[in-house]
């Protein structure tokens, strides 16, 4: 139970990162920065109390992975502004989702049994049909919507997900199979936030308007950094399975907190796409999260 009630924390920290990003306001390098600036001060609280053992391998490693994470959610926020909170979130979450775990399966062997493999490719099966109902839009509306562009959206969840995928390869199977280095979630997070501010401000070209925005959304990146504690504490209480299926339920937060309180508008035929997505996409998560405990 404990465990599970750990899990609970990621999925409101995660899950209303873009919403709450979108509420303080900035653009995409403005909320980039500063949501590494509170990752960092986040790490380096973490960091003054554990005191973690850091090679050079462990630091260069996580300075490496900040870069890739900072690649993943400078796309987010793009796609986000560019598709809406609502649409964007399912479909950088379930991509991700997808393209990891068929590296994972193809490249590193993550899968061994045929129980595996039939669970498995179901739960992308329902993903796929996922992303399509969360992009789905009614033909009847007429109506576009003041910045929205799909065609960029779609380039900037394309390079998302590339950052993202790659900074968890990078964790969980590169670190080992290549380096041989092995580390906890605990003691990377400090070269990783560094990693994260550096690729923030290349990301922004050293340009970034050092306003309030940046400033508010440091309050994104202490919000990332303690659901990212919590999802350490759910895994090693309840296990990796529970751990990643309850992080995936975020999007729901997302979603619906997107049409709630950032004035998204939808038909009512829209609503239902978005309905139908999301609980595809929760679906498939915790179909993949299954297909993993039985290796």
């Amino acid at each position: 139970m404990q465990g599970v009630l750990f899990a609970l924390v990621p999925i409101f920290a995660w899950g209303s990162i873009g919403l709450v990003a979108n509420i303080l306001g900035g653009d995409a390098n403005q909320q980039t920065l500063g949501m590494t600036l509170g990752a960092f001060v986040v790490a380096l609280i973490v960091s003054l109390f554990r005191m973690p053992t850091l090679t050079w391998q462990i630091f260069l490693i996580g300075f490496i992975g900040g870069l890739f994470w900072v690649i993943g959610q400078f796309g987010q926020f793009n796609s986000m502004k560019y598709m809406g909170v609502s649409v964007a979130s399912p479909l950088s979450a379930g991509s991700q989702l997808v393209f990891g775990v068929l590296l994972g399966v193809f490249a590193f062997h993550e899968w061994t049994k045929q129980i595996q493999f039939i669970i498995g490719f179901i739960a992308m099966a329902v993903l796929v049909v996922g992303f399509y109902f969360s992009a789905k839009r009614d033909p009847e509306n007429a109506v576009v919507k003041e910045g929205h562009n799909y065609t960029k959206g779609l380039i900037a969840l394309t390079y998302s997900t590339l950052g993202y995928v790659l900074y968890v390869i990078l964790f969980n199977n590169l670190a080992v199979l290549w380096f041989n280095v092995h580390f906890d979630t605990l003691t990377i997070i400090l070269p990783m936030s560094v990693g994260m501010i550096f690729g923030a401000l290349v990301m922004g070209r050293f340009k970034i308007k050092m306003e309030k925005y940046v400033y508010r959304n440091i309050i994104d990146g202490v919000m990332f950094g303690v659901g990212n504690i919590f999802m350490l504490m759910a895994a090693s209480t309840a296990g990796n399975a529970i751990a990643f299926s309850f992080a995936q339920l975020g999007v729901i937060i997302s979603t619906i907190g997107g049409i709630l309180f950032l004035g998204e508008k939808k038909t009512k035929k829209e609503l239902v796409y978005v309905g139908i997505g999301s609980v595809l996409f929760v679906t498939g998560a915790i179909l993949l999260a299954i297909a993993k405990s039985k290796g």
